[in-house]
């Protein structure tokens, strides 16, 4: 670490400087006493973690991490930002999705956004929106100089684009003050629906619009490289990246054969990205996204302010839960700060109910206030470049960039976008992130509050009109609470057959101090399957535990205590349980030395933390015969 200037302050001047190998030390004391031994650099690779995309997480980060300069914010390579004044004036661009097919819902919608908060508005259009011919009516009203359009037309692009600029000539909208996005994305498209055959005829119309806005609408661009569709795919972050990278030269390519100079090409280019809840590898993820296409620009010789990445941030559908969907308001609202600290220009909040259908105006209003809290009460605009000069954001974007760099890299060889989609690459190794990271879901290592962990089974439905259907056929939709949404499904299904939903007594063991713990830990698993945890009464033994089960109308049992109870009384316990008819025994821990005077006595599974917590439920679910 090193010392402060003197600036007249002398606080801590009379304390020797601390080392690197000091602290490591320290870290070696608290390992030894948890049980583990380790020195030096091992003591520090104890508390690191590993993320995606062979990057790791360390415990300490100093300044001689090994970061390139990120510069300054506004300039090269606008690692800190695009412009020198960041958010600071206007804050970000607070920009609302709307795809309810009725254009006259939709209208009111869209009034009420701009109205009370939001200052752009994206637009579904065509077979997953609003229909192409009912664009005016869903904008009526819409001052068009005023606020910007963004569509969203997928293969409907083309028809969205005429009508929206037809629009503007109709209201008689001065060209320079057209504001907005056409959204001509054709790889995207072919991306989410696997068809490839039209992708150059889509490039070329787009191409055509480009130079029309070029020449004619300064302030409208036309391509969207929009990065969500491999996000939602499954991709890691550096995924995310090397994809959009790669999409962006593609276009630059398309654009400059068909007429335009690199740096108008570059300014035909909005980049959409996905904010999650982690909010570091957010941030860092829109710091590395401008570094690399300021490389890019670099190389085409764009300079200057033409090489700043404009971009568009959505928060992450992916981490949107359909149980307890109140809680991806906390989620949004993490993933909206990364975005606003990372630089985005725009940013989109879904509404909390997004993985349910069409969101209510109470969904949207929290959504746009989601921004303006941020904005408004918690001044975050106000700084520039919030995350720059943190030594772990800046090492986390380096290790981050490079390693989206050797993805687009790949993609290049594999003969660039349009053929690493069509080959097969993209869906293969994408494909490959998300079962590793399906993995950490299935085993709670990576946690969905209201759904894995702290589930409310008696909750409420929440309705909402369905959804417009989403393009499908191309790289897959996942979604972290799709395997206990299944498991949730199932449960709801037997409700509605039976009247009540499956059950597991917990034959909980001794004092409460002796198995509240594990009894909590298994109340949280089963009931994250669906399954209803019954412990009535509170505590049982081998004499009362079979009258108890009978009772409970369970057919599976889950004995819960410490190991010293489990060594006196698991195994009669567990036999009193088969006896009454349990068919299938659990037991709450591991087992160790006893794992066989266990399974003799019929306990037929231990469920321990980091297990695969989807195969317990879903063989629970099973022997219990849901269907």
């Amino acid at each position: 670490m090193t010392v402060l200037p003197d600036d007249g302050f002398s606080l801590a001047a009379e304390f020797p400087d601390a080392t690197h190998e000091q602290w490591q030390r320290l870290v070696e004391g608290v390992l030894r006493k948890a049980g583990k031994d380790a020195a030096g650099a091992a003591a520090e690779d104890a508390l690191s973690t590993a993320l995606e995309d062979g990057i790791t997480t360390r415990p300490l980060y100093t300044s001689d991490g090994g970061a390139d300069s990120a510069g300054f914010p506004g300039f090269a390579p606008f690692t800190r930002g695009a412009t020198p004044e960041g958010g600071s004036v206007a804050g970000w661009d607070v920009r609302q999705r709307h795809e309810r097919p009725d254009p006259a819902r939709t209208n009111e919608a869209v009034l009420a956004d701009l109205e009370n908060g939001a200052a752009s508005v994206w637009l579904a259009v065509g077979d997953a929106g609003v229909p192409v011919d009912g664009l005016a009516t869903a904008l009526e009203g819409v001052h068009l100089d005023l606020a910007p359009v963004v569509l969203d037309a997928g293969g409907d692009f083309e028809a969205a684009a005429r009508e929206l600029l037809g629009l503007y000539e109709k209201r008689a909208t001065a060209p320079e003050s057209a504001l907005g996005h056409l959204g001509a994305d054709p790889l995207g498209h072919a991306a989410r629906t696997g068809r490839h055959a039209d992708i150059k005829e889509r490039t070329a119309v787009a191409a055509e619009l480009a130079a029309l806005c070029h020449a004619t609408y300064p302030n409208l661009r036309v391509v969207s490289v929009d990065a969500l569709p491999y996000h939602e795919a499954g991709a890691s972050a550096a995924q995310e990246l090397g994809c959009s990278l790669a999409t962006g030269v593609s276009w630059l390519r398309d654009l400059t054969a068909a007429g335009l100079d690199a740096e108008a090409a570059c300014g035909q280019l909005e980049f959409r990205y996905a904010a999650s809840a982690d909010q570091f590898l957010t941030i860092a993820k829109l710091r590395a996204a401008r570094r690399l296409w300021a490389r890019v620009a670099e190389v085409c010789g764009v300079t200057g302010a033409g090489a700043a990445q404009r971009q568009h941030a959505v928060t992450s559908p992916v981490m949107m839960t359909r149980r307890d969907p109140w809680v991806n308001m906390l989620r949004t609202t993490v993933a909206s700060l990364a975005a606003g600290a990372g630089g985005a220009d725009a940013v989109t909040v879904l509404p909390f109910d997004h993985a349910l259908g069409l969101p209510d105006a109470f969904a949207r209003r929290i959504a746009r206030n989601t921004s303006s809290i941020l904005l408004e009460e918690s001044h975050l605009g106000r700084v520039v470049d919030p995350a720059g000069g943190s030594w772990y954001v800046e090492r986390l974007t380096d290790e981050l960039a490079r390693a989206a760099w050797a993805w687009f890299q790949e993609i290049e060889r594999a003969g660039g976008q349009a053929a690493a989609l069509r080959g097969g690459l993209v869906a293969e190794r994408l494909g490959a992130t998300w079962e590793s990271r399906r993995k950490k879901l299935d085993t709670r290592r990576e946690p969905v509050t209201g759904v894995s962990e702290f589930p409310l089974l008696g909750e409420p439905a929440v309705e909402r009109d369905p959804a417009p259907r989403r393009p499908a056929g191309g790289l897959p939709v996942v979604r972290r609470d799709e395997a206990f949404e299944e498991l949730r499904a199932r449960s709801d299904a037997h409700l509605a057959a039976t009247g009540a939903r499956p059950r597991v007594f917990v034959a909980a063991l001794g004092p409460a101090s002796a198995h509240t713990a594990r009894a909590g830990f298994a109340a949280n698993l089963f009931q994250a399957g669906g399954i209803e945890t019954v412990q009535d009464p509170v505590s049982v033994d081998a004499a009362s535990a079979a009258a108890a089960f009978t009772a409970s109308g369970a057919q599976v049992a889950c004995i819960c205590s410490s190991d010293a109870l489990y060594a006196e009384q698991a195994a009669p316990v567990a036999a009193a349980l088969k006896a009454a008819g349990a068919l299938r025994v659990f037991l709450a821990g591991r087992p160790g030395e006893q794992r066989e005077t266990y399974e003799r006595a019929g306990v037929d599974e231990f469920v321990v933390a980091g297990g695969d917590a989807v195969a317990v439920l879903t063989g629970a679910l099973d022997r219990i015969g849901v269907a």
